[in-house]
């Protein structure tokens, strides 16, 4: 199963990192997107897995930087010769959420359909499935699981577990600790997991207050709690992502981590794909290999 950090940032705009998105291919019928946040379409052309390819595209849950580029991932496909339409699974409120922007370019599209005369519109359709806690979707040879995961005062926040006959990867979403997801996640080869470094926010007049950070911090994972729940959990890797802020000292967060979780971990950077069965790492020219430790299930 090949995972590929497509954006690994958040809110806060950077170069280095784009917004959440998570490619996970597990094989035909299963090349799902997980969120769409800001240049996605750009990362997955990057990723050789265009808009075109995908199978489906599954929302966490409804923050923006999680589906601001649902958009233009439409009407790439389209232009990239879908042939089919995207398929869009996310929790209670994606409907209206897809209707509404949908009616928002409705003129626009119309616009586009007229003059440019394509040889179908089949990609402008939109199949909207909601999803629950506790459902479980089927892609393929792959086999999804919706975790309730803790965003409070966000309602329906998920986190996902994907399982083949290979491998077991956990996608955490944006969670403060959860012990669900832990549960859920026990002994997965992969746990990509997002992050919140406290010390590199610092108290900025006219930008940051302490009740911003700490209100921001109370609904996310820290960097002195993420190595815990990645033990407790028994994976074999842990890849961090969404990274608060995206410019956050990357040594000083990996040393923090690794007190308290002694297998392999990666401050996960845009376009980073990793083979959770055999622990193979690509980023850019680079490949090496880190290991699936025996925490892990290493199947």
């Amino acid at each position: 199963m090949k995972v590929t950090l497509l954006g690994t940032g958040c809110p806060s705009v950077s170069t280095e990192r784009y917004g959440p998105a998570t490619l996970v291919e597990a094989g035909d019928g299963a090349r799902l997107l997980f969120d769409c946040g800001s240049g996605v379409t750009q990362r997955l052309a990057a990723a050789q897995c265009p808009g075109r390819d995908l199978d489906a595209v599954v929302l966490t849950h409804l923050h923006s930087d999680h589906l601001v580029d649902f958009y233009q991932i439409v009407v790439s496909s389209w232009h990239q010769g879908r042939d089919r339409p995207q398929r869009i699974f996310g929790p209670p409120g994606t409907r209206t959420f897809v209707e509404g922007t949908m009616a928002l370019w409705e003129k626009e599209l119309v616009q586009r359909i007229n003059h440019e005369r394509r040889p179908s519109t089949t990609a402008l359709q939109v199949e909207v499935h909601e999803i629950a806690a506790g459902d479980v979707l089927k892609f393929g040879a792959a086999r999804v699981s919706v975790i309730e995961v803790d965003h409070q005062p966000v309602r329906h926040a998920f986190g996902f577990i994907i399982e083949t006959d290979a491998a077991k990867v956990a996608i955490s979403g944006d969670t403060r600790y959860c012990p669900a997801l832990i549960e859920a996640a026990q002994g997965a080869d992969l746990l990509v997991h997002e992050v919140f470094i406290h010390r590199d926010m610092p108290i900025v007049d006219g930008l940051r207050t302490a009740e911003t950070r700490d209100n921001v911090a109370s609904y996310h994972t820290v960097s002195d709690v993420v190595g815990k729940v990645a033990g407790e959990a028994g994976v074999g890797i842990l890849a961090l992502t969404h990274l608060v802020p995206p410019s956050a000292d990357r040594d000083a967060l990996l040393a923090e981590v690794r007190r308290d979780f002694t297998g392999p971990v990666l401050v996960g950077e845009d376009l980073m794909c990793i083979d959770a069965a055999s622990g193979a790492v690509r980023h850019g020219a680079m490949v090496f290999g880190v290991g699936v430790s025996d925490t892990g299930s290493g199947s």
